[in-house]
C-alpha cells in the first residue's frame, strides 16, 4: 500500500553555516564596532548575547536572513524571553524545534481526515505516516498540508508505492 511520512527536521549543517555567517557579519558591521556581541550554537539551541535590545534585534534579523537564504525555515525557531545578562547586555535563547509534537500530530490527522479521502494517517512518535490505496489521494494530502498554515515546517519523506 502506498504511503509517505510527514516529518519536521532541520539541516543542522545549514544552521551551523548560517550562525557562522551571522557571526562574521556582526564582526564586520560598523554599528557593532566596540560592543561585545556573541552568538553560539548548541546541540538544539542558539544563544545570542548583545550589548542592548537594538543590537539583539539586529542580530536576530541577520540570523533569520541567513537561515532563509540557506533554505532553513524560520518556523523552526522558538524565541525565548529576552533576559538581562552581565552589565547592560541582554541575552536570548532560541530553541531549534524538530519533530512533530503529539498536539501537532493530532492537528495534522484532523486536517487529513477532514478531507474525506480514503487515506489512513497515524502518529508515530515525532512523525505522521499517511497510507492509502491511491497515490493521487496521497498527493492531494501533501498539497493540502503545504497550503495549510501550520506553525512548523513540514517535509514529506519515504514515499513508497
Amino acid at each position: 500500500m502506498p504511503s509517505f511520512d510527514i516529518v519536521s527536521k532541520i539541516d543542522m549543517q545549514e544552521v551551523d553555516n548560517a550562525v557562522n555567517q551571522t557571526r562574521k557579519e556582526v564582526d564586520q558591521r560598523y554599528d557593532f564596532k566596540g560592543t561585545s556581541n556573541e552568538i553560539t550554537l548548541d546541540k538544539d539551541s542558539i544563544t545570542i548575547v548583545a550589548a542592548d535590545d537594538y543590537k539583539l534585534q539586529a542580530i536576530t534579523d541577520i540570523l533569520k536572513g541567513k537561515l532563509t537564504r540557506r533554505k532553513v525555515s524560520t518556523k523552526c525557531l522558538d524565541f525565548g524571553k529576552v533576559e538581562n545578562a552581565s552589565g547592560m547586555a541582554v541575552r536570548q535563547h532560541i530553541k531549534l524545534v524538530q519533530g512533530i509534537s503529539k498536539e501537532k500530530g493530532k492537528e495534522i490527522v484532523k486536517l487529513i481526515k477532514a478531507q474525506k479521502l480514503k487515506v489512513q494517517p497515524q502518529i508515530m512518535e515525532d512523525e505522521v505516516r499517511v497510507s492509502g490505496k491511491k497515490i493521487d489521494d496521497l498527493q492531494t494530502v501533501m498539497q493540502m498540508l503545504k497550503n495549510a498554515d501550520m506553525d512548523i515546517e513540514l517535509q514529506f519523506v519515504n514515499m513508497r508505492s
